[in-house]
């Protein structure tokens, strides 16, 4: 007996039961940033190594063990894409986009690769949705790609995610703040995981993420950067949290929100939904005004987000069924006219099928009635024909040339 394959772990297949949900995120995401004047841009779902080495943090979780690095037939690194921002300021780069009227603002969506543990709505392989606005230090941008994914998660039916707000400051005032936390870190350095000791010079704010109980229990006490925001940094946030405020947007501030990247300075924010549980995050970004300057491009101010798919499915407070079917065809004679009709049905605009295997009469009302169909269209044997309404059972005789527009079809 032949063994069975199984898609590798941390994996999933996307099923036709699941495809309504997924195409109600795309939809609302789209429309959203559509709107807004974001544009859509695609980048290879692998690049060179180096591109997140330098843009995402050699000392950041994914570039030291989530990566999926391998060298390729030409003997040069390559990684799978952990994460959306960094190729999309290296296209920003590469395609002269600073020349363009500025903010430029961008959307994508797409597959994203981490070797992480996986867990419940958390995947080795994730889909993520994800906007960019590149070229402006104004406020108001920060505020705007703020909104637009709280309007997202309000359009696919997660009306209680709540918004958690902090600033990290320019890296000049957090350089000060880094050394003060360092210093308090080494006053409790014996009650530390062994990662977060190893990481106080390099990247000591990264243990605010730490799921180490006893480092949970010191970074309670710890100093944060939000309390330590002062001149154009504090401007800067007071500024984002009026326009949040004018908004409607309700949001709650987090001294200890850090993220997962080191290029994120000023603003950064989180989605989250409590029904999701202790991995309760949805989405999120903030600011990366040196990513740019960074990755070799001229000094450009940015700030984007991104929001995984699996996580907002999970989220969603009900999930959309699968499209119907408006009219599925049976015959119990000429099956070609049949087919000919049910063509002519599709190019009028209706969402039209038949049986394919050759069933009889009544296994072709037992498909119609499986397929979820609205409507069974029986042909008689002498060109008449009946509409059945599969909800009520109620039939009626009709013209099998009308049908289109007694259904609705818009023609194409």
């Amino acid at each position: 007996m032949a063994a069975k394959h199984q898609a590798p772990k941390g994996t999933f297949d996307v099923l036709p039961a699941d495809e309504a949900a997924r195409a109600t995120v795309s939809g609302a995401a789209r429309e959203r940033l559509r709107a807004a004047g974001y544009a859509r841009i695609e980048t290879p779902i692998f690049e060179d190594t180096g591109l997140f080495e330098r843009g995402v943090g050699e000392s950041t979780d994914i570039v030291r063990k989530e990566m999926f690095t391998f060298d390729d037939q030409g003997g040069r690194s390559v990684t799978l894409r952990p994460e959306g921002t960094a190729p999309i300021c290296r296209a920003y780069i590469a395609h002269g986009m600073h020349r363009l009227p500025q903010p430029v603002k961008l959307a994508y969506e797409g597959p994203f690769f981490r070797y992480e543990r996986p867990q419940e709505g958390r995947f080795r392989e994730f889909n993520q949705i994800g906007a960019e606005a590149i070229g402006s230090a104004s406020p108001l941008v920060d505020a705007e790609l703020i909104i637009l994914l709280d309007r997202i998660l309000t359009d696919v039916g997660i009306p209680d995610a709540e918004l958690l707000l902090s600033s990290l400051g320019s890296p000049e005032a957090r350089a000060d703040y880094r050394d003060e936390l360092r210093g308090f870190l080494r006053d409790h350095e014996s009650d530390l995981s062994d990662e977060v000791r190893e990481r106080i010079d390099s990247n000591p704010m990264r243990a605010f993420d730490s799921d180490h109980a006893g480092t949970r229990t010191v970074m309670e006490n710890a100093p944060r950067m939000l309390d330590r925001l002062g001149g154009e940094d504090a401007e800067h946030f007071a500024a984002v949290r009026e326009l949040l405020d004018e908004a409607g947007v309700a949001y709650t501030l987090d001294g200890s929100l850090v993220r997962g990247l080191d290029y994120y300075n000023r603003t950064v924010f989180e989605f989250t939904c409590d029904r999701l549980g202790a991995q309760s995050g949805l989405g999120g970004g903030g600011r990366y005004d040196g990513l740019v300057e960074l990755l070799g491009g001229p000094a450009t101010p940015a700030v984007g987000w991104a929001a995984g798919v699996e996580r907002i499915l999970l989220a969603m407070e009900t999930r959309p069924e699968p499209e119907t079917i408006d009219v599925f065809v049976v015959t119990g004679g000429d099956r070609a006219a049949a087919s000919a009709l049910v063509r002519r049905l599709r190019d009028d605009g209706l969402a039209a099928d038949l049986d394919l295997a050759e069933r009889s009469f009544k296994g072709q009302m037992k498909q119609a009635d499986r397929s979820g169909a609205r409507h069974a269209l029986i042909l008689e044997g002498d060109g008449t024909a009946k509409l059945r309404d599969m909800s009520s059972g109620d039939q009626r005789d009709v013209d099998p040339g009308a049908i289109a527009a007694e259904l609705g079809g818009g023609g194409r």
